[in-house]
């Protein structure tokens, strides 16, 4: 299970902290991002009918991360705001998750199976992010994860609920109070904000302020819901075809290394008859290199036909050079995968026939 919980960490991380540094470029919404990422991903990744999910756990938590790392840019008070379309969106993966599992057929059975749900999502990221906590010295952050629980529950079984009429589906007396106290709280701290920032701001303005961010907040909570459900049920079925393709790498895996070392082989083995003729012959190259770096380069985009940079051949003796190189990197790619494919065919039918009978 530690291991488990590695690998999806490790491939959560490479989706979600370059796309946080290109999105927030701050350390903290990336630290944010990538904190609700590993935690959502890891939950999915151990949950489940169907035993350990590690390709789903990386699909839900790089989704999670990154509508993480979004809602931390356009927060317009305070964490709370921003954490209530993550929680949304956690949620409606995780749902739309059970969905495909088919555990409750096309909604939650219940608003305490709403609310549990949240309440999941909720611990999940608040372990997630304590070391965001720590880093920034935020523990209102850990208030906030928790602040919308019941808005967010709510919102998911009304945007749930299979039963027609409203006694069937109407949610339970304390959770429509705690949702309300919550709208209030969080437009208690929107209006305190609003005149902290500007102390001339009259009141009417002030909570007409917080009403449109209210209601902004009720439809960005609940197209993130409808979001996670909607694009964890299109995505997965078709993120199968890379844990197909697991299988087939694995009979190739033999064959690609070899190619890559007799590939890399003929880089090395050109830039030292590319150095040695630099050497012997000045004009050979405009703006020759200068060690066997610059040479494994130019032989590097020699050998895919690209020109490189800098180094250029100019002498006949040099573009000879480049030519042979260039015809023995693409006769070894043909030829390998000829000898591959006639090596490797019957193993890789044997896989597509076992698809085939799974599939059925």
């Amino acid at each position: 299970m530690i291991w488990l919980a590695v690998r999806i960490a490790a491939a959560v991380a490479l989706v979600v902290v370059p796309f946080g540094y290109a999105t927030a470029g701050s350390n903290a919404g990336v630290a944010v991002g990538a904190g609700c990422g590993l935690a959502i991903g890891a939950a999915v990744g151990f949950s489940g009918n169907r035993g350990p999910r590690p390709w789903t756990g990386i699909l839900v938590g790089s989704l999670v991360g990154i509508g993480a790392v979004l809602a931390s840019t356009v927060a317009v008070t305070s964490g709370a705001i921003a954490m209530s379309p993550v929680l949304a969106l956690g949620v409606g993966l995780i749902h739309g998750e059970d969905l495909l599992d088919g555990v409750g057929a096309t909604s939650f059975s219940g608003y305490r199976d709403a609310f549990r749900e949240t309440l999941f999502v909720s611990v999940m990221l608040a372990l997630g992010l304590l070391p965001a906590i720590y880093a920034l010295a935020a523990p209102s952050l850990f208030v906030d994860i928790f602040l919308f629980v019941p808005f967010v529950a709510v919102s998911a079984g009304l945007l749930s609920h299979r039963a027609a009429g409203w006694r069937d589906t109407r949610p339970p007396a304390l959770l429509a109070l705690a949702t309300v106290l919550t709208l209030a709280y969080a437009g208690a701290a929107i209006v305190n904000g609003l005149m902290e920032e500007d102390p001339g701001l009259g009141i009417g303005p002030g909570l007409g302020i917080a009403g449109a961010l209210l209601l902004l907040e009720l439809a960005v909570t609940a197209a993130f819901f409808v979001f996670g459900r909607a694009a964890i049920i299109w995505v997965r079925p078709r993120f199968r075809v890379y844990r197909g393709l697991a299988d087939y790498l694995r009979v190739m895996w033999i064959p690609v290394g070899g190619f890559a070392i007799g590939y890399l082989t003929i880089i090395v083995l050109f830039a030292g008859f590319y150095g040695m003729l630099a050497r012997f012959n000045p004009g050979a190259f405009a703006d020759a290199g200068t060690g066997i770096v610059d040479w494994l380069f130019f032989a590097f985009f020699a050998a895919i036909g690209q020109d490189f940079a800098t180094i250029a051949p100019v002498s006949m003796m040099a573009r000879a050079l480049v030519g042979v190189h260039l015809i023995l990197s693409a006769g070894w790619v043909v030829v390998l995968f000829a000898a591959v494919m006639t090596s490797i065919g019957p193993k890789l039918d044997q896989i597509a026939r076992r698809h085939a009978e799974d599939d059925s």
